[in-house]
């Protein structure tokens, strides 16, 4: 090792020697100035029990070069305090005789001129010798010394090596540099294992917090890692999960490792798992881990239990009930009944089922029931089995496996039923249903046995079935549409929701509870209405009950006015031009009565009724009409509708 070239003619000598004298430092001083003990000297070693530890076993190396030739080795802190010494017995205890002991001050102020303090003021190796020491009692020794840095480059200490000046060696001073530089690096590596001891222990409590099971195998398939949650999930100790080959943990293992060698992963795919009770389904991703050359080392495998994960799907789709009872608006009588009926059933295993007309209300009743009982905190999911294509109803309810048919997801997927399981389904408009998929259905009441499309595999699930129609059951049964022993499945709990005209006292409560959520929702002022106004609404027969009169008020906080009639034929007064003006199913009437059948002839009607009631105004009519600014721009201009034009609507 190369040391470094020290100043020529020991400048640094001379330079020394002048802080000396700046500083009073008595050439006659045997002692250093400064010299702690007891605990203030425990305090220091404490501190310094790092570099103390690293540098002992160099210490010992060095001076076993020069052992039994009078020389001893000091280590010091940055400020100079000694903090540990080694070496012959007769000039160590000269030194000590000089109380050059642990907690001593070898720095300049308190000392003078030598090795020890010079190295630490110069930053660099120094070799003080004989008459260049500052104090008379060193005169007869030669003392050779370099810093010690951290990894920032700060010096945290220095190493001495001190003799008779006639034993000193040429290279004495290269061997304490080499071994201050072997502290160094040790120091280094220290950092540096320690910060990967620290890297491994939060990689392995961040793994070890997740709620899954998570492995790592070779290509070989033995398993080198594994959290503690998988031990948990499989029934295995840690210690015996890494003696189980990968291949004979699960199924699928050639799939995932094929997959692993091109730089795939597999997601969420359904596997089955040889626990020690049983075997189990389990979803698994897996994750390749690449080298540098981008060839294959490792492979991550993280086991979900299904249930979980379904339940996380459930939340991030928002498939959770959100009403309860307390958010049905009601009064009358027999409307409260109801509700009472339907929280006594809630907690009930038994299936429900909720017969009413559009619009009363059927799917707000299903949740308010699921979060009325002990299910609330498992998944809702609603299905409407008149809204999904006789085609693709089965595998919508009860899912289907790779490759079950054209376009089908790699992995399959769970159906309704199993992503259900532990808590509710919804089945709006059951009686939609066709006559084949109701025999399926009853299969699963019965025996809450699900089976995908495509698939051997049976599936267990735990849900509650709440179904709704608004047609009449009995009828379809007895016209052959509906299976008579899937009605009686369904029926165990029946509850009737009343449409509104047949709950009229509480359409005003209605009114006002929509006219206020939806003016606040809609960021609009609420629209005041007469008494006589609020008279045609008891007095009107609601066909489409509740709903009805939702999207009425809603209309009304949209176009900031009181229709003349209700209904869908209802009329309100042209701002512009006072004159009444029909709404789309009445004016479509007079397009007939006109004999104008084509369909450029109504759009064009309609937009020009929209300007009208909206004065023209373009943002607002096109967000009425459901288009963009400049859609309805281009149709005004196809259909050759200009401001002249639109002076003369209200007279079309």
């Amino acid at each position: 090792m190369n040391v470094p070239e020290i100043a020529s003619k020991k400048d640094y000598i001379v330079e020394s020697h002048k802080r000396c004298k700046s500083y009073n430092v008595d050439i006659n001083r045997v002692y250093s100035g400064k010299i702690i003990d007891g605990s203030h000297l425990f305090e220091r070693l404490e501190a310094k029990r790092e570099l103390i530890i690293t540098a002992e076993p160099f210490m010992n190396q060095l001076y076993n070069f020069v052992k039994g030739s009078n020389f001893f080795s000091i280590l010091t802190d940055e400020q100079g305090c000694i903090l540990s010494l080694i070496g012959d017995e007769e000039i160590l205890s000269k030194a000590f005789s000089f109380k050059m002991i642990p907690g001593a001050y070898m720095d300049e102020k308190n000392i003078g001129t030598n090795a020890m303090g010079t190295t630490l003021v110069e930053g660099k190796p120094v070799q003080v010798s004989g008459q260049e020491h500052y104090v008379k009692v060193y005169h007869r020794w030669t003392c050779s010394a370099s810093p010690i840095r951290n990894t920032k480059g700060e010096i945290i200490g220095s190493l001495d090596l001190t003799g008779y000046s006639e034993s000193v060696h040429s290279h004495t001073l290269g061997m304490v540099v080499a071994a201050a530089n072997a502290i160094e690096k040790m120091l280094e590596i220290k950092k540096y294992t320690q910060e990967l001891s620290m890297a491994k222990m939060y990689t392995e409590t961040v793994i070890d917090s997740i709620i899954a099971g998570i492995l790592t195998s070779d290509l070989d398939g033995n398993i080198v890692t594994v959290n503690r949650y998988i031990a948990d999930m499989f029934g295995y100790s840690t210690n015996e999960m890494k003696k189980i080959k990968a291949w004979n943990l699960f199924d699928g293992w050639e799939r995932v490792k094929a997959a692993s060698l091109t730089g795939q992963s597999v997601m969420d795919e359904d596997v089955f798992v040889n626990a020690r009770k049983n075997k189990l389904q389990f979803n698994l991703c897996t994750y390749p881990i690449l080298d540098n050359e981008q060839n294959l080392r490792n492979i991550v495998f993280v086991f979900k239990e299904v249930k979980k994960i379904r339940k996380l799907a459930n939340k991030i789709m928002g498939r959770q009930a959100i009403y309860t009872f307390d958010k049905i608006v009601g009064k009358d009588k027999n409307f409260l009944q109801v509700i009472e009926f339907a929280k006594k059933v809630a907690d009930s295993g038994s299936n429900i089922l909720i017969m009413g007309e559009s619009g009363t209300g059927k799917e707000l009743f299903a949740q308010s029931i699921h979060n009325c009982s002990n299910r609330r905190d498992e998944p809702f999911v609603a299905i409407n089995c008149g809204a999904i294509p006789r085609n693709l109803i089965e595998s919508e309810l009860f899912g289907y496996e790779q490759g079950a048919f054209t376009g089908a997801k790699s992995g399959g997927q769970p159906g309704k039923f199993e992503i259900a399981d532990g808590g509710t389904i919804f089945l709006d408009e059951i009686g939609e249903m066709p006559l084949d998929l109701q025999t399926r259905l009853l299969r699963v009441i019965e025996e809450g046995i699900v089976s995908r499309v495509g698939s051997i595999k049976n599936t267990v699930v735990n849900i509650r079935v709440i179904a709704a129609t608004n047609k009449n059951l009995y009828e379809e049964v007895r016209k052959g549409n509906f299976r008579k022993d899937l009605f009686y499945r369904l029926n165990v709990l029946p509850v009737r929701l009343p449409p509104l005209r047949e709950r009229k006292t509480d359409i005003p409560l209605l009114f006002e509870f929509f006219m206020t959520t939806k003016s606040k929702k809609m960021n609009r002022r609420s629209v005041k209405i007469p008494d006589k106004f609020m008279k045609s609404l008891l007095e009107y027969e609601w066909p489409g009950n509740v709903r009805e009169l939702e999207n009425l008020i809603e209309w009304m906080i949209n176009t900031e006015t009181v229709p003349e009639t209700i209904g869908d034929d209802r009329k309100v007064l042209s701002k512009s031009s006072g004159m009444p003006f029909d709404m789309l199913a009445h004016d479509t009437i007079d397009l007939y009565g006109s004999k104008r059948f084509s369909l450029s002839a109504v759009e064009k009607r309609h937009i020009l009724k929209v300007l009208e009631l909206y004065q023209g105004n373009i943002s607002k009519s096109a967000k009425a009409l459901g288009i963009g600014r400049n859609t309805l721009y281009r149709k005004m201009k196809n259909l050759r509708i200009d401001s002249s034009v639109l002076e003369h609507c209200s007279e079309m």
